[in-house]
């Protein structure tokens, strides 16, 4: 059975630079050693408050990167705008808050259900893989296949906050396991991301049916001792187990 894709998100390489406003660590240079080491693509999240990947990211990263670029964004008429204007291969709509630290669950899938077909539905246009970030719950994903995208991402953070702190995971990974098969069965990819470490990873292996795993926090900040081909290598073989 082929191995899941690794997504590297770099956020956080400019979360570091923007906070001494610097133009290093460079998130381009990050992406680009990620390309080399083995990522299958790379993830992005613009922010409406720009707060680390800015415009100027997205343009040199979408123009020197040879692997898939993936966008995460908000569903708003701004950044439909720009994802349109720079035509990542792939989107991925997540939800956001301005007073959040990190994406805190899925979108409301029953509450903006309408706007983000209509944002799925201008994407497809342009032959751009789109993805929504949502919970592991099944009244989510039917909408999701309702709405037409073409993949879920499940938001993982829950189950990796509950196997950090040495917690019971066992309700949680069932409810992702259902989640997978269910979506598997009615035709959509399920990818997975948030709050994912090599531990939590080995934990998330064990589903079969995830085919793309979205990691940046962790691989970040543990490429700062053990470098990002080493840390790429490691998901890696997590995965392939």
């Amino acid at each position: 059975m082929k191995s899941p894709r690794l997504g590297v998100n770099i956020d956080h390489v400019a979360t570091i630079r923007n906070a001494r406003g610097e133009k290093y660590p460079s998130p381009l240079r990050a992406a680009l050693l990620a390309q080399k080491f083995g990522a299958n693509s790379i993830t992005i999240h613009l922010r409406e408050d720009r707060r680390h990947i800015k415009d100027q990211d997205l343009r040199e990263i979408k123009k020197k990167l040879k692997i898939p670029l993936n966008l995460e964004m908000a569903p708003t008429k701004e950044m439909l705008k720009i994802s349109l204007k720079y035509e990542p291969r792939y989107v991925c709509i997540v939800p956001e808050k301005r007073s959040e630290i990190t994406t805190e669950g899925g979108l409301n899938l029953k509450k903006n259900s309408n706007l983000i077909k209509k944002i799925i539905k201008t994407l497809k246009k342009k032959k751009i893989r789109t993805s929504l970030f949502i919970e592991p719950n099944i009244k989510d994903i039917k909408i999701a296949k309702k709405i037409q995208a073409d993949c879920i991402e499940i938001h993982t953070g829950k189950i990796c906050n509950l196997h950090n702190k040495k917690k019971r995971t066992k309700s949680e990974f069932k409810k992702i396991q259902k989640s997978v098969s269910f979506a598997n069965n009615i035709g959509l990819e399920v990818h997975a991301g948030h709050g994912i470490t090599f531990s939590s990873a080995k934990l998330l292996s064990k589903i079969r049916g995830i085919k793309e795993f979205n990691i940046g926090h962790f691989l970040i900040g543990e490429s700062i001792f053990i470098g990002i081909k080493d840390c790429i290598k490691e998901f890696k073989k997590i995965l392939a187990k």
